[in-house]
Parts: structure tokens; C-alpha cells; sequence
């Protein structure tokens, strides 16, 4: 039976952000679905040409600060490789081999390049995720996120304008860190009510420099 894209469908492809939908072999949509997807401005293609057309997308930001800790060192070549193919600048912070490393200085070094504005984001690979993401966001102005899959991602862009994304290299595979880096660059902050809330976050950052 062939799949059939419905309007509904549509709709929720949009908010979540979607702009290029990839159209699998077989798939049908419906009138109203093609109605929909001419007012919201959405590309409809194949599934190789979406990939193409991400692959050549200019990210949203193009000076990249990285850094990892010996467990990330494989995924951060990987993702150099990657950000070098889509136009970025990268700043590698290292480490730079698989000797055993501590992940708090290079998680510094990235949190600092991103706070003087030397740096649009950061990247950060460890083993979870977890340990890079606490060291980063002990700097004022940093929002580290560690995260897992594209929901997380996308919340953090969207909702906590994350200027920081944090991956672990042994709980995701090379495949899921690469997609989760190029949604990273390419999401926008959603500001309105979530801008406010990050002026609350602000405003409790700044007491607790203000009393340290």
C-alpha cells in the first residue's frame, strides 16, 4: 500500500522546522496536503536531492569552536571533516590524539572562545556528553547542551538558544552525531516567551557572580 501524506502531516512537518519534506518512492499526498505545502513554502523533493540540498546549505553559523576529550577523538575528526566540507572555520581546541586527556580543559577552552565571541557555537565530545556540558556551563553566557537525538537538539536551539552542543562519542553512533551537528547549525531560536525565559536564567547568572 502506498503511503499517503496528508495535510495534517504537513502542518506538523512545518512546525517542527521542516523546510525541504523528502518524498519517498511510492508516497501520494493529497490535495489538501499540496495546498498546504505551497502556503507554507515548502520544498518537496526526493530523498537523495533533500540530502544534497542539506549538504550545500550554508549553516547559520560558520566559525565553529571544537574540543573533546580522548574518547571523542575519532567522532571530532569526523565532524571537522564535515563542517571543513559545508564552509565552516573550525578552531580545534584538541585533544589531539587518544591519549588519555582531562575533558575539563578542553570544554574551557571551547566555553571561552564562544563567551569572548571568538567563536559563533561550540562543540563539545566526550564520552557522554554529560562531563563536558557541566564544565562549559560553569562560564557566564555559556548554554551547553548535552544531547541525543533530534528532539533534544532542536529544543535546544529553538527554546534555550544552546550555543554549545555537547555529544557523547560512546552512546551515539558516528551517523546520529553528524545529523545532530548539522540540525545544530541550522535551527534558529525561537525568542518570544522562551527569550524570556533565558532573561530569567540571565538575571540569576549574573547574582551568583555578582555574590561569588
Amino acid at each position: 500500500m502506498k503511503k499517503v501524506v496528508t495535510e495534517r502531516e504537513i502542518i506538523e512537518f512545518a512546525r517542527s522546522g521542516g523546510k525541504i519534506f523528502p518524498l519517498a518512492k511510492g508516497m501520494l499526498i493529497t490535495p489538501l496536503a499540496q495546498d498546504r505545502i505551497k502556503s507554507l513554502g515548502i520544498t518537496v523533493t526526493t530523498g537523495e536531492e533533500a540530502k544534497s540540498l542539506r549538504q550545500n546549505k550554508k549553516p547559520d553559523f560558520s566559525i565553529i569552536a571544537l574540543g573533546c576529550d580522548h574518547t571523542g577523538f575519532k567522532v571530532k575528526q569526523m565532524i571537522i571533516k564535515y563542517l571543513k566540507e559545508i564552509g565552516c572555520t573550525v578552531n580545534d581546541t584538541g585533544t589531539y590524539n587518544e591519549e588519555p586527556a582531562n575533558y575539563p580543559e578542553f570544554a574551557s577552552k571551547v566555553a571561552r572562545l564562544v563567551q569572548k565571541g571568538e567563536a559563533d557555537v561550540g562543540i563539545l565530545i566526550d564520552a557522554t556528553g554529560i562531563p563536558s556540558a557541566i564544565t562549559a556551563n560553569k562560564y557566564k553566557g555559556i548554554r551547553a547542551a548535552t544531547c541525543y537525538n533530534e528532539f533534544s537538539v532542536r529544543s535546544a536551539r529553538e527554546h534555550n538558544d544552546a550555543n554549545i552542543l555537547v555529544v557523547g562519542a560512546v552512546t551515539l553512533g558516528e551517523g546520529t552525531i553528524k545529523g545532530l551537528v548539522e540540525l545544530f547549525l541550522n535551527v534558529e531560536f525561537l525568542a518570544g516567551r522562551h527569550k524570556t525565559r533565558l532573561e530569567i536564567i540571565e538575571k540569576i547568572e549574573s547574582e551568583q557572580f555578582c555574590n561569588s
